[in-house]
């Protein structure tokens, strides 16, 4: 004697009406308002440009790194400073431009967005 339950995601017995019919709450007309709002699209069009520049610079020297890798080996066997290879101080660019990247980002979002996000929570104040 096993009693078979169907899932019913967010669905409680509390959440039915008298006709069994789901009761959902109302859409939330505040997030509306945050998505129309001038500085909410400001932020989020500064935030995507800045984050598609980043990309676009990190994806240039990393595949820039990948095709010399592919196409000109013997450029990055060049031996420099004694043992170590010019693919190898490349390599070492590679990781530590991303570190550059990140940290700009974050610099950025310290300043430029925090205060944006500041700004916009002041006027969704009033």
């Amino acid at each position: 004697m096993s009693t078979r339950q169907t899932a019913r995601p967010f669905a409680t017995a509390d959440a039915r009406t008298s006709n069994g019919a789901l009761d959902m709450p109302e859409p939330d007309h505040r997030l509306d308002r945050i998505a129309e709002h001038p500085i909410f699209k400001t932020l989020v069009h500064e935030r995507t440009r800045f984050s598609w520049i980043l990309t676009g610079l990190m994806l240039f020297v990393y595949f820039g790194f990948i095709g010399l890798i592919a196409f000109d080996k013997a450029l990055l066997a060049t031996k420099v400073g004694g043992t170590a290879s010019l693919g190898f101080y490349m390599g070492m660019f590679v990781i530590v431009f991303a570190f550059l990247l990140t940290g700009i980002y974050v610099a950025r979002a310290n300043t430029r967005y925090d205060r944006l996000s500041a700004e916009l929570v002041r006027s969704l104040a009033k």
